[in-house]
């Protein structure tokens, strides 16, 4: 079978990335071949990389409070490429009352602050290989 490929991007203008690395890391140390955009990419940017990387899962880490404006933007844009059976998967900083609005948009999953990195890899593993 062959590894999971997976996108981690950093849409919108955050320039945090440490968190977008470590999981990149993980996921790679797991066996899965991960492309990292880097930081302050627009939805229309990581579509196109999403689409020519032909990617399983896209991962989004948003810490700078616009994921209720970058998410659904990122969907589409992905709907438009042809990436939208993709599974997304949310990681930052999102409250918990606007999950259940990321999770309308199509996300799989929104990983908070102080999320167990094998969880992750696990529910993309498990999630991933079920959805394609």
């Amino acid at each position: 079978m062959k590894p999971l490929r997976v996108l981690v991007a950093k849409p919108g203008l955050d320039g945090h990335d440490r968190g977008a690395r470590i999981v990149a890391r993980a996921l790679r140390d797991a066996g899965m071949e991960v492309i990292y955009s880097g930081i302050r990419q627009t939805p229309e940017a990581i579509a196109i990389a999403a689409a020519q990387e032909d990617v399983d899962v896209v991962g989004l880490s948003i810490l700078s409070g616009a994921h209720l404006t970058l998410v659904p933007r990122v969907m589409q844009a992905l709907r438009e490429h042809d990436v939208g059976d993709a599974l997304v998967v949310v990681g930052g900083i999102v409250p918990p009352v606007d999950v259940p609005m990321l999770e309308a948009a199509g996300v799989a999953r929104v990983f908070g602050p102080g999320e167990r990195l094998q969880t992750i890899v696990d529910f993309i593993r498990e999630r991933a290989r079920r959805e394609r």
